[in-house]
């Protein structure tokens, strides 16, 4: 047998796809089937580098008046203008970012924990525990969300943390009946049955099966209420009863200036920034509803 006839039998040998050939193109199908998914993934973590390096971004010290320049429209020296105090509206809108991104984040989150806590415990458990958590909920749903806000900010006086504690009791019912229901549902299930009948604890099941499988629409939910949280508590603090001057926040931004139209870039950039969080917020709960559910 010759040489040529040899290595005609050998058997040919492919090239081995490289790991991280695979791993791009997973990532850019991924973006191509989701791509509100990763937008609003993208500008979240825009915001979030922006609260980050706020004092970085801002080319001013955003409570740093200068009367001379008072009123000045957006120009190379101060790309966004300055307010009627000659306060850089620029510096002040990046500033803003480190106030209203956090709080709205950490509302979302205690809202997430009191309410799916609550929820959960009342549709596993049934009974006087379901009763007592439900009417609890239904009277504070009985109101309209910004009115309780107001009334309950009103009460407690004007500051963030107020403002924070009155979106908390706003929204956390929403997410106790939403998770009462996940529960309710998959609490019948079959593999539930099976766990009781292996004498599986009642709060083992609940925590090891049932809650493991109701987190979808809380996640979803949780991304779309983070710019509603923004929105809330900027307009707490557009009214007066949220963060109080001379403190960069949007909502208080967008007070200040209310009355001066001719001033048109006062409240039109701290509105922008309000108007960009929702949009990726939106943006973002669309996505993971693509992603999550398997019914969408």
């Amino acid at each position: 047998m010759n040489e040529t006839s040899y290595s005609a039998k050998m058997p040919t040998t492919q090239a081995v796809p490289k790991v991280k050939d695979g791993r791009a193109a997973w990532l850019l199908g991924h973006i191509r089937h989701y791509p509100m998914l990763w937008l609003g993934l993208i500008m979240l973590v825009f915001w979030g580098l922006v609260v980050i390096f706020a004092t970085v971004i801002a080319p001013y010290d955003p409570l740093a008046q200068s009367l001379d320049t008072r009123l000045s429209p957006p120009s190379a020296e101060h790309l966004f203008g300055t307010d009627e105090l000659g306060r850089d509206i620029f510096s002040r809108v990046v500033y803003g970012a480190q106030i209203s991104l956090p709080a709205s984040f950490g509302v979302v989150l205690v809202s997430v924990a009191i309410g799916s806590m609550l929820g959960a415990l009342g549709g596993f458990m049934g009974g006087i525990v379901d009763n007592i958590i439900m009417r609890f909920a239904d009277v504070t749903l009985a109101f309209p969300s910004v009115v309780l806000a107001l009334a309950i900010s009103a009460f407690l006086g004007p500051s963030l943390t107020n403002a924070a504690i009155a979106a908390v009791i706003v929204l956390w019912p929403a997410y106790a009946r939403l998770m009462r229901s996940q529960v309710m549902v998959i609490r019948s299930y079959d593999y539930i049955v099976a766990a009781r009948s292996l004498g599986a604890r009642e709060y083992g099941i609940l925590l090891r099966h049932v809650l493991p499988n109701s987190w979808t629409p809380i996640i979803i939910t949780a991304a779309l209420d983070i710019g509603g949280i923004i929105l809330l508590v900027s307009a707490l603090s557009f009214l007066g009863l949220g963060v109080s001057p001379p403190t960069p926040e949007w909502g208080a931004m967008i007070s200040m200036g209310r009355t001066k139209f001719y001033q048109w870039w006062l409240a039109t950039f701290p509105g922008l920034a309000i108007l960009l969080v929702i949009l990726a917020s939106n943006l973002l709960s669309e996505g993971l509803r693509e992603w999550l559910d398997p019914n969408y």
